[in-house]
Order: structure tokens, then C-alpha cells, then sequence
């Protein structure tokens, strides 16, 4: 009997997600539901896949409450707070519910416990992402750089104003350096609660002088349907087993919507072959099998990158 997944959403990272999911799953039947469509035609699928415009929480609560996990790939900070309170109701109902399965978040806590487990201690993590999927998504980066980002410094909750804090941050190749500022952005909140020892904690995006100057206004022009090579870096800072000082950074350069459709789709394999737990799943979660993940992402054309200061790419160890 085939797998019954309903995919909601048809935009950039929504058209990747059907086209990849026959890829890791035999036998699995994808209905694709338009958000206007009355949601009754999800009430019988094992999981459900949100990559429409947000917010995603009430069709999530709706959903778990019915005992159907849900893959969410919502990157805004509000919708996801709302959806981490949901974890009574999905433990309940017996289901999984993935918040932040996107590339930033998504893809970057995968990358930042991979990077973590191969320390004795970790104090540190930064994330900065670069580029956009779709136009929603191009509209989402725009009112992220209007609001209040949150961050952690030295145990202590910091909320700088969005497109403060520049940082020239470095990107694989071929998309390479750009300016990066604090943005509202969830990832701050989603890693704090995998990672309670880390004592400093930021995410920024990159953004133009044009971007920063008219985050408070409509956007200016018609997002395009689709950005260029996007690309997130991750580093993590803490200490080897000898108490010397460690810095690993992992990355990658691709499109946005190529990334975030292979993270949600290997979330969504895992969903589907009950590899993952009741409650609500962050993609830091300790409890995954990181390196499964990883390695589905990889098979799904997203190559991930180390820096280590010479031309090199990384592949996740058998």
C-alpha cells in the first residue's frame, strides 16, 4: 500500500518537494493541495507537507490534533514559536511535527549538530544565510530585515534591530563574500532549546544598502520567481577533548529552493518510516539520525562544503 503525503503548496520549494519525494520513497502517492481547497482532502494522508506561504500554525495544529505528522518549511519567527507550543498536542495524537524543515532553519541545525558532535564542548553558533527560493520567500527576507532579530550573548536573550550588526561572512563557492546583518529570523530560538550550553548564538542574512533602507516600506519592485544560487554557512565554536580551541564551519552554495526541498523531503522520508519522534522535531534535535538526514540531503544534489583555509569539498563519513 502506498504512502499517501499531501504536499501544500506549489511554488518553488513545493514543486521540488513533489519532484523529489518519488526519489527516497517507493510507492508514494502525493496529493498536491492548493491552501484555497477545502483541507478535508488531507484528513486521510500519513503525513502533510506546508510549504506554502505562512503562517503555518493552525493548519498544523489542526492536523497533528487528527494524528497526521506534519513537515514545516515556515521561516517566520512568530509562526514558528507558535508551532514549538504545539508539542502536548502532537505527543498526544502520536504524531511528528517538524518545525523549521527549511534550508535556514532546516538544513543549518542539521549542519550545526553534525558539527557539534565532533566536539568536546560547544559555546557557539552563527548561522548566516544568503538568497531566496520563490516570491513569497522574497517577501519574507524583506519583512525579516524590518523587525527585531533575536540572538543570545552570554546566556542572555539580545533583540537587535534588524539590519544592524554587519558581518562580512563568507560563502562557499561560487557565491563567495557578502554583508550579513541581524534579521527576525527563527533560528535563534530553535537551536537554543538542542543546544542549552552554548552561551552565544546568532543568524544573519545578507542584504544590499537597498534592501536595509527600504526593509520598512512595500517592496520596490515584483520579486522574480525565482533567486540565484543561494547559500548558508554554519560555524561552531567550542573546545576539543584537550580543552584547545575548535572552529568548524560547514556550508553550501545552491539554489534555495533546491536546498529546502531536499531538507523537507529527507525530513518527510524519515516521517514516513516512523525514524522520527512524537512532539515536535527541531532539525538540531539530538534524538535524529543526523547523518541519515545529511547523507539523503546529499543524494538530493545538495553538496555540502567545509572551510578549511585550501579548496575542498566535504562528504559525510560513512
Amino acid at each position: 500500500m502506498s504512502d499517501s503525503v499531501a504536499l501544500v503548496g506549489n511554488g518553488v520549494v513545493g514543486g521540488r518537494i513533489a519532484q523529489r519525494m518519488p526519489l527516497v520513497v517507493n510507492d508514494v502517492s502525493i496529493i498536491e493541495i492548493d491552501t484555497r481547497r477545502n483541507v478535508h482532502d488531507m484528513y486521510n494522508c500519513e503525513l502533510a507537507i506546508l510549504a506554502h506561504p505562512g503562517p503555518h500554525v493552525e493548519l498544523a495544529h489542526d492536523l497533528v490534533g487528527r494524528g497526521i505528522s506534519v513537515v514545516s518549511v515556515s521561516d517566520e519567527l512568530d509562526d514558528v514559536r507558535a508551532m514549538l507550543d504545539l508539542d502536548d498536542v502532537a505527543r498526544l495524537s502520536g504524531a511528528s511535527l517538524v518545525v523549521g524543515a527549511g534550508m535556514s532553519p532546516g538544513l543549518t541545525g542539521l549542519l550545526a549538530r553534525y558539527l557539534a558532535d565532533q566536539m568536546a564542548t560547544c559555546d557557539e553558533i552563527h548561522i548566516a544565510s544568503h538568497g531566496t527560493a520563490g516570491p513569497s520567500c522574497a517577501r519574507q527576507h524583506h519583512r525579516a530585515l524590518a523587525g527585531r532579530a533575536v540572538g543570545l550573548r552570554y546566556g542572555e536573550w539580545i533583540r537587535p534591530q534588524s539590519g544592524s550588526g554587519r558581518e562580512l561572512c563568507w560563502f562557499p563557492e561560487p557565491v563567495g563574500a557578502y554583508d550579513c546583518y541581524h534579521a527576525e529570523v527563527p533560528s535563534a530560538i530553535l537551536l537554543r532549546q538542542d543546544f542549552p550550553s552554548v552561551s552565544r548564538l546568532s543568524a544573519r542574512v545578507s542584504a544590499n544598502r537597498r534592501d536595509r533602507l527600504t526593509a520598512r516600506l512595500p517592496m520596490l519592485s515584483r520579486p522574480h520567481r525565482e533567486g540565484g544560487v543561494g547559500a548558508v554557512r554554519v560555524e561552531v565554536r567550542g573546545s576539543d577533548v584537550a580543552g584547545g580551541r575548535v572552529t568548524l564551519i560547514l556550508g553550501i552554495a545552491e539554489l534555495v529552493g533546491t536546498a529546502a526541498a531536499a531538507t523537507a523531503t529527507a525530513f518527510s522520508e524519515a516521517a514516513l518510516a516512523g525514524d522520527l519522534p512524537d512532539g515536535v522535531v527541531r532539525s538540531g534535535d539530538s534524538r535524529l539520525d543526523t547523518i541519515a538526514l545529511l547523507r539523503t540531503i546529499e543524494r538530493l544534489g545538495v553538496r555540502l562544503q567545509e572551510f578549511t583555509g585550501v579548496p575542498s569539498v566535504r562528504r559525510i563519513a560513512a
